[in-house]
C-alpha cells in the first residue's frame, strides 16, 4: 500500500479512512491499490501548492473523487450522461475557475465541468472571487487543482487559456484555445471585463454543445 511522503501534514490515519470510503464508493470499478494511490498522490499534489493546510484532507477527498470518476469515465466504466468540458489555465486561480463556474451555471446540468492548472497556484485570486460573487457565483470554496491525465482523458472538450503546450493532446477530443487576459494582479473592476469576455465565450460554447431545449 502506498504511504504518504514524509512531512505531510495530514495524519496517515485520515488518509486511510478516506481511502476506505472511496474504495467502498468505487467497489467493482477500481482495485483498492488504485484508490490508495490516487488518495495519496492527490494529497501530495495539493500539499505542494495549497496555502490553507488545515482543510487538505477534505480537499483531497474532493480531488481524488473527481480524478477517480474521470478515470472511470475515460475507461468507459462510468457513463457520461452529458458532455464533459475541461478548462485549463496556468494557475487554475482565475480564468479557468471563472469559465468553469459560468458554464456550470448557464449549463444547469446540460454539461459537466472541470478545471485545472498546468502550474496551480496556492489560492483563488481574491479579485476573481469578488467579481464572481457580484453575479451570484461563489468561488470561496474552490481551490486550484493540478492538471492530471485522467481529467484530460475524460473530457470531450478541452479549453486552454494561456497554458501553451502543457496540456496533453489525445485524438478524438475537441480543443480550443481562448485568448483571455490573465486576471492576476488586477483590480475587481478590471476582472469584470474579463468575466464578461469569458461569459460570452462560455455561452457560445454551451449553445454549440448542449442547446437549451425548445419550449413545447
Amino acid at each position: 500500500m502506498n504511504q504518504p511522503p514524509t512531512g505531510l501534514l495530514a495524519p496517515e490515519a485520515a488518509l486511510h479512512r478516506l481511502a476506505d470510503q472511496l474504495a467502498d464508493r468505487f467497489t467493482g470499478v477500481f482495485a483498492r491499490e488504485t484508490v490508495d494511490r490516487y488518495v495519496f498522490e492527490s494529497y501530495t499534489a495539493l500539499a505542494r501548492t495549497s496555502r490553507v493546510q488545515t482543510h487538505l484532507t477534505a480537499l483531497t477527498g474532493r480531488f481524488a473523487t473527481d480524478r477517480l470518476t474521470a478515470l472511470a469515465q475515460a475507461k468507459g466504466v462510468l457513463a457520461k450522461p452529458v458532455p464533459e468540458v475541461l478548462f485549463v489555465c496556468v494557475q487554475n486561480a482565475g480564468r479557468s475557475q471563472m469559465a468553469a463556474a459560468l458554464l456550470a451555471h448557464h449549463g444547469a446540468g446540460r454539461v459537466h465541468v472541470r478545471s485545472a492548472g498546468s502550474q496551480p497556484g496556492d489560492e483563488i485570486d481574491p479579485a476573481v472571487v469578488a467579481a464572481m460573487a457580484e453575479v451570484g457565483l461563489d468561488l470561496a470554496t474552490e481551490y486550484p487543482k493540478p492538471l492530471t491525465d485522467d481529467v484530460v482523458r475524460a473530457a470531450d472538450v478541452v479549453v486552454t487559456m494561456g497554458c501553451g503546450d502543457s496540456c496533453p493532446v489525445y485524438p478524438g477530443k475537441r480543443y480550443a484555445d481562448w485568448a483571455v487576459r490573465d486576471p492576476a494582479g488586477l483590480s475587481v473592476g478590471e476582472v469584470r471585463s474579463i468575466r464578461a469576455d469569458i461569459d460570452s465565450r462560455v455561452q457560445a460554447l454551451l449553445a454549440d454543445l448542449a442547446p437549451a431545449p425548445v419550449p413545447s
